[in-house]
C-alpha cells in the first residue's frame, strides 16, 4: 500500500500512457487531440501564442494528460525545440500532423511553407525519434486527389521541399503562382512524401501514412465559403454521394484508426475520408 505521500491528487498525469505528437490547434487539431488523448499522454504544438493557455485548460479539464507548446513549423529551429519537449515526455508512439493552411488564409509562398517545408521538417524531426510501432499521420486533402498530377519537373522540386532555394525554384517552373495553386500542390506532394518516406520509416519498426479528407465543416472551411473560392467548394459538395460535408469527429475516427495498432500493416499509402467526391468524379 502506497502511503499518503506517494499518492497523487489534483492532477491528470498519465506516466503509463505512450506519448502523442499533434501539430496544428484548429479545429481538426483539437478534435484530434482530444481524442488521442483518451489513450496517450499529449503534446500539442501550434503557432497562435495567445490561445495556448486555454486550449491547455480545455484538454486538462477533459481529464487529458496535455502540454500545449507554441511552435513554428516553417523554423528549423523551433522544430527543433519541439523535438526536445516531446523527447523529455518519453517514447513517441502517435505524430498527427494537422496544421495547414487553407486558400483564404494566405499567399502562394506562405501556404508553400506552411502546408509543405513545415510538414516535411516535421516529419524530419519526428522519425528521428520513431521507434518501432511508432505511426504518423499527415493530414493532406482530396484537394490532392483531384487536380491534375504537377509535371514531372515540377514534381521533382516539390520532393526536395528542405533545400534553400526550393520557393525560388518553383516560381521557376508555375507560372499560376495563386493560393489555390499552392494548395493543391502542396497536398499532392504530401501524399507523395508519406509514400516516399515509408521505406525510412519501415526501417525503424515505424509507419507513416495520410490522410486526405474532403469538405469538413470547421471554422477555417467555412471561410472558403465565403471567399473567392466558394464556387470550388460548392461543385466538390454538389459532387458528393452523401451531399454533406464531413465532420471533425469523422476525421478524428479516421486519424484514430491509422494510428491504432488495428492499421499496423497500412504504411506509406492514403486513407481517402472524401465522402465519396472523388469517386463520383472519376465515375459519373
Amino acid at each position: 500500500m502506497r502511503s499518503d505521500a506517494e499518492l497523487q491528487t489534483g492532477t491528470n498525469q498519465r506516466p503509463d500512457l505512450p506519448v502523442a505528437l499533434v501539430i496544428g490547434g484548429g479545429g481538426i487539431g483539437m478534435s484530434t487531440a482530444r481524442r488521442l488523448g483518451q489513450s496517450h499522454r499529449l503534446v500539442l504544438a501550434s503557432l497562435s501564442a495567445d490561445r495556448i493557455p486555454a486550449r491547455e485548460a480545455a484538454l486538462r479539464e477533459d481529464g487529458i494528460d496535455a502540454v500545449v507548446t507554441r511552435c513554428d513549423i516553417t523554423d528549423p529551429g523551433s522544430v527543433a525545440e519541439l523535438g526536445r519537449l516531446v523527447a523529455s515526455q518519453g517514447p513517441l508512439r502517435t505524430i498527427a500532423h494537422v496544421a495547414a493552411l487553407s486558400p483564404s488564409m494566405g499567399d502562394w509562398r506562405t501556404l508553400l511553407r506552411v502546408n509543405l517545408v513545415g510538414a516535411r521538417l516535421i516529419e524530419r524531426m519526428s522519425l528521428e525519434q520513431a521507434v518501432p510501432g511508432t505511426a504518423a499521420v499527415f493530414v493532406s486533402s482530396s484537394a490532392g486527389h483531384l487536380a491534375e498530377p504537377p509535371a514531372p519537373e515540377i514534381t521533382a522540386v516539390l520532393d526536395d521541399p528542405l533545400v534553400p532555394d526550393f520557393v525560388e525554384r518553383l516560381e521557376k517552373l508555375v507560372p499560376e503562382r495563386t493560393p489555390l495553386q499552392a494548395y493543391r500542390l502542396t497536398k499532392n506532394a504530401l501524399l507523395r512524401m508519406c509514400r516516399r518516406r515509408a521505406a525510412a520509416w519501415g526501417q525503424k519498426g515505424a509507419r507513416i501514412v495520410s490522410m486526405s479528407p474532403g469538405p469538413i465543416a470547421t471554422p477555417m472551411g467555412a471561410l472558403e465559403f465565403e471567399g473567392p473560392h466558394r464556387e470550388v467548394k460548392l461543385t466538390m459538395l454538389r459532387q458528393s454521394p452523401l451531399g454533406r460535408e464531413g465532420t471533425m469527429t469523422e476525421t478524428a475516427d479516421a486519424i484514430e484508426f491509422l494510428a491504432s495498432d488495428r492499421a499496423s500493416y497500412i504504411t506509406g499509402t492514403d486513407l481517402l475520408v472524401d465522402g465519396g467526391i472523388l469517386a463520383t468524379t472519376r465515375f459519373s
